[in-house]
């Protein structure tokens, strides 16, 4: 955050021209300083700062990696105790406040807001047709910015008017998490007004998009009545379930029509730069979660054997749920099955549980220039499913509870998974509750909502080995944080 107090950065960034490339795909040329009286003077101007707010999204890779390492959903696993600490800290539940990518989570959220501010603060200068949709996009992304900081550090500091200065460090207070969700509402609501419903460049946001994560945050205020009423739209908009689930999760599945809202990634960059992996090179929890010095024939490339699946993952999966072999590879099964590959790998050196997270593993042909920092896997970040298993919560825990309409949603996902009606559930009240929540698991595991929704429901200290409740529920901010701006810390971290 600290190295965007007067300025802002961005690539210079191309829309789409073919079918293969995609609206974040960037020239390779140097960062500039941008000033308002040197730039923001045409439409296109404006167009390019609005990619430039997306551009951070892709820093935020390892939000769904923590959602799972953090549960019982998967391990840090790597080389050893000291591969990928911040990691391996939050796996152990020896979570510092010097957290390196905690850190990095913070100053990426903090670099999108920057953005959105400055078009706000120039929000006057220049009239052209399309800027009413184009800042619903931003306030949209300035809502995400937000809603990943509330649900991992708690309160945190809120501006929206302005970027931030070296002059407002000292002055910055935490807002409470209630004040943070309301400016997530607020700006979702500003963006839905506007917002069209569908977007020709496939990634960039509409308003079925704001519509579901404004359900989401509803849902995680315990605000279920609002959440039931807004998921409608989505639920009711022009989404369906892909009939194979292993579809959603290939090059291929990308953006498709169970694609709510995907963090698009781009594999163009010829850099060389470890000192800042996972900015703007790819998706580098694609890289973490594969097989180790894996060789052969099969179409997965080779990782580091981070982020593995739990056995306790993979026996919640019941006889017939195809989302099982989707989710969870079992890499020496897998060898067995399939002697034409020729396999050979490295046992995971640490934490190993024989599992790998097959929703992202690393696949040939998908990554270019520096093979470990370049894959352009989009994380599947809000998906139709998850929508309906949102919704069904929300009806079955709204004032005026609504569990036929709960168990509709519910069993959609179901049915999609055993390929029959033979394993609908009706149950109704909390009976039926623990099951939409237990679903959430078996249909968005290594996905990166396991820890978010075990905290949000009570659940977490039952479920999660070394859960401090009063302390765990949130990260600490980080010292960076602290000590700069005199933030106060999160309780019991010290």
């Amino acid at each position: 955050m600290k190295n965007n107090k007067y300025i802002i950065t961005l690539l210079l960034l191309i829309t789409v021209t073919t079918s293969c490339e995609k609206f974040v795909d960037y020239s390779p040329k140097e960062d500039y300083i941008i000033t308002a009286d040197d730039y923001l003077k045409t439409t296109d101007d404006y167009q390019k700062m609005v990619i430039g707010c997306y551009s951070p999204l892709q820093w935020l890779w390892a939000v769904p990696v923590i959602g799972d390492v953090a549960s019982d959903n998967s391990v840090a696993g790597g080389e050893n105790a000291t591969d990928q600490i911040p990691l391996q800290q939050i796996d152990d539940y020896q979570v510092v406040a010097n957290n390196g990518n905690l850190a990095e989570i913070w100053k990426s959220c903090y670099e999108g807001i920057n953005r959105v501010n400055y078009l706000e603060e120039n929000k006057l200068k220049l009239d052209f047709t399309g800027k009413d949709a184009l800042y619903g996009e931003i306030y949209f992304l300035r809502a995400y910015y937000y809603f990943e900081l509330v649900k991992i550090f708690g309160g945190v500091p809120v501006f929206t008017d302005k970027r931030l200065s070296v002059s407002d460090s000292r002055a910055l207070t935490r807002a409470t998490k209630q004040q943070v969700y309301d400016q997530v509402v607020a700006d979702l609501t500003k963006a839905i007004a506007v917002l069209p419903n569908s977007n020709i460049q496939k990634g960039r946001v509409t308003k079925f998009a704001a519509q579901a994560l404004l359900g989401k945050a509803y849902l995680y205020q315990g605000k279920f009545t609002e959440a039931a009423a807004m998921l409608e739209n989505v639920v009711n908009g022009p989404f369906s379930l892909v009939t194979n689930f292993r579809d959603i999760f290939l090059q291929a599945g990308e953006n498709g029509t169970e694609s709510v809202f995907e963090i698009q990634y781009s594999n163009l960059s010829p850099f060389f730069d470890w000192d800042n992996a996972g900015r703007g090179q790819g998706n580098l929890a694609v890289q973490l979660a594969g097989i180790r010095n894996l060789t052969g024939d099969s179409p997965y490339g080779q990782g580091w054997s981070s982020n593995l699946p739990t056995q306790n993952l993979a026996n919640a999966y019941t006889t017939g749920d195809t989302r099982k072999a989707v989710t969870v590879l079992d890499i020496e099964a897998y060898k067995t099955a399939n002697p034409q590959f020729n396999i050979t790998y490295q046992v995971a050196p640490y934490k190993n549980t024989g599992l790998y997270n097959q929703k992202y593993l690393p696949r040939k042909g998908e990554t270019s220039g520096q093979v470990e920092l370049n894959y352009l896997t989009n994380n599947r970040t809000i998906r139709y499913a998850d929508v309906l298993l949102m919704a069904a919560e929300a009806n079955n825990r709204a004032t005026a509870p609504n569990d036929t309409k709960a168990q509709t949603y519910l069993n959609r996902v179901r049915q999609r998974a055993f390929a029959d009606q033979l394993h609908n559930i009706s149950l109704t009240g909390t009976a039926l509750r623990q099951a939409i929540w237990d679903e959430r698991r078996l249909e968005l595991a290594m996905e990166g909502d396991r820890f978010f929704d075990l905290v949000r429901t009570g659940q977490a200290a039952g479920k999660i080995t070394g859960f401090v409740v009063g302390k765990n529920e949130v990260f600490p901010i980080p010292q960076q944080e602290v000590d700069i701006s005199g933030l106060t810390q999160n309780p019991n971290y010290n």
